[in-house]
């Protein structure tokens, strides 16, 4: 008689398997709430305390680490004195072995959970059993994902597999290996920040779904995430296509622009296009900051990622339904927005998690994990998460260094464009005034051309530069920045300072009469 040692923690398809194999003969061992729910479900069961002849021990710490059933697993058919061995101290093999492990995840997710609470949740039993069974997966089946199960099932009808059962049997060392890294991860986090960028870099993520192709069509592309949904993967998508390679570059560009005004008394909206922003804008509705946002550039805008801070409504869903959108995030739709918006069918309609954005956003929530990773050519770049410099925010550490002060309205717009140049790409200039982005230079190996070229794009989208104010994601190397800007009417200048020439730069500003700040803080985004 074939037998099975079925013991799980999540019970999905774990009746319906149980079923199966006993309606084709096999015996069924198992333990604990497993089964419980087998029984439940009319499947016959024998204990593996029956098969140990020893109970549980240690509130069932102790259950299956016993020869009678490791034996079982390493036994292998094909070699005469294993088999002797295993007559001779009166075991059976074990040709099946369904087990998934302990939630550690699920239980550490939930914050702030005491070391003692999480260790009792790191399985022992199940990774031995199912890495014995994976040893031996020419002569065990092992199973750790229950959408496996029917596979199993129907080549047990049919002829052996072997292609099936060495993927199983990689499937269980990858389980095992991003269990074991969650867990490292988990008790070096407890050490504190010191501790995120360690001595070896352990991550493991899960496919969460495979892409028509990367960013061209002749590569191939998924999307990997935790195994608890978290920053994109956490979003809730209620309408449109799936979710292409590009769009979750964009995804994760617009969620880092909006997050500077996660806690924003104002409603904000921030428009992307190739993962860098287009269009940043607030007001004192949802449909005035999306009319600001949108006159950034509004030929840019077409076919852009879009994520705001407050619900949608009927009157800024008007406004959005006449620009082509791939992907819109908001906390939220009224009924008005929603109908208006559905009217075309391709665009993504997503939500964020919970019922406050802020959360999400301030806490870095667009990351899975507290570092960022990027791989380079032969290895992999880590360090930590940068702060977005909030907006509505006072920081104090911020000083005036030239003769002439922001006035009031001027100090207003410098912190909107302090927040709003966090997400766009190095070299960063960017232009704004009244609540909005005049103009944005990204990405430039020089920064004057930075300048000119947020000139240029605020005049061809018709916007009047006279008095706005200029921010820069780091220090001007040479005056020659400060001028172009004097000449297209810029007031004010925010930048981080901490250039060998900031005295030149300095006195350009007082030559033209512009107020300057330092923040004393670079923001690059490479």
């Amino acid at each position: 008689m074939k037998r099975a040692l079925l013991s799980v923690s999540d019970k999905s398809g774990i009746v319906e398997l149980g079923t199966a194999l006993q309606d084709r003969g096999w015996q069924i061992l198992s333990t604990g709430g497993t089964a419980r729910a087998l029984r439940e479900g009319g499947v016959e069961v024998t204990s593996v305390s029956d098969v140990t002849k020893h109970p549980e021990m240690m509130d069932g710490r102790v259950k299956t680490l016993h020869p009678a059933i490791h034996a079982g697993l390493l036994a292998r058919r094909a070699n005469p004195d294993d088999m002797a061995a295993l007559e001779e101290h009166g075991y059976g093999p074990i040709d099946l072995v369904a087990v998934n492990l302990y939630p550690f995840l699920e239980t550490v997710a939930a914050g702030d959970v005491p070391v003692d609470t999480a260790m009792e949740k790191v399985d022992i039993g199940g990774p031995t059993m199912i890495r014995a069974a994976a040893k031996s997966h020419t002569d065990v089946w092992v199973i750790v994902d229950p959408t496996d199960y029917h596979a199993v099932i129907d080549a047990l009808d049919g002829e052996d597999d072997p292609v099936l059962r060495r993927g199983l049997a990689a499937k269980v060392f990858r389980h095992i290996s991003g269990y074991d890294a969650a867990v490292a991860t988990y008790l070096l986090e407890q050490d504190g920040e010191a501790e995120v960028l360690s001595e070896r870099l352990e991550s493991s993520l899960q496919r969460l779904q495979t892409l028509r192709y990367g960013e061209n069509p002749d590569q191939k592309a998924a999307f990997y995430g935790p195994d608890v949904p978290a920053g994109i993967s956490a979003l809730e998508k209620h309408h449109g296509k799936e979710l292409s390679y590009n769009n979750i570059l964009d995804l994760d560009g617009a969620l880092l622009s909006l997050s500077p005004f996660a806690k924003s008394p104002r409603p904000s909206v921030a428009i992307i296009k190739h993962t860098t922003p287009c269009g940043l804008g607030v007001g004192d509705s949802l449909a005035e900051a999306y009319g600001r946002a949108l006159a950034t550039d509004p030929m840019s805008a077409f076919g852009s990622v879009i994520a705001v801070n407050r619900p949608v409504d009927g009157a800024t869903a008007e406004l959005m339904s006449t620009l082509f959108i791939e992907c819109l995030v908001a906390p939220g739709y009224s009924d008005e927005a929603m109908a208006k918006l559905t009217e075309k069918k391709n665009i993504r309609i997503m939500t964020f998690p919970g019922d406050d954005p802020s959360t999400f956003l301030s806490s870095h929530g667009h990351l899975p994990e507290p570092r960022v990773l990027r791989t380079v050519y032969g290895g992999m770049l880590a360090q930590t998460p940068p702060i977005p410099p909030f907006y509505g925010e006072v920081d104090g550490s911020w000083s005036v260094v030239t003769e002439r002060h922001p006035t009031e309205a001027e100090w207003d717009d410098l912190r909107f464009a302090w927040a709003a140049i966090f997400g766009v790409k190095s070299n960063a200039i960017l232009l704004a005034k009244g609540g909005g982005v005049l103009g944005i230079g990204a990405g430039q190996m020089s920064r004057v051309d930075s300048s000119r070229i947020a000139v240029r794009k605020a005049g061809d989208a018709g916007r009047e530069l006279s008095g706005s104010v200029l921010a820069s994601d780091a220090f001007f190397p040479f005056r020659d920045g400060v001028d172009a800007a004097a000449a297209a009417g810029v007031k004010a200048v925010i930048q981080p300072g901490g250039s060998v020439r900031d005295e030149e730069v300095i006195g350009a500003a007082n030559e033209h009469g512009i107020a300057m700040v330092f923040t004393g803080r670079r923001l690059f985004r490479h």
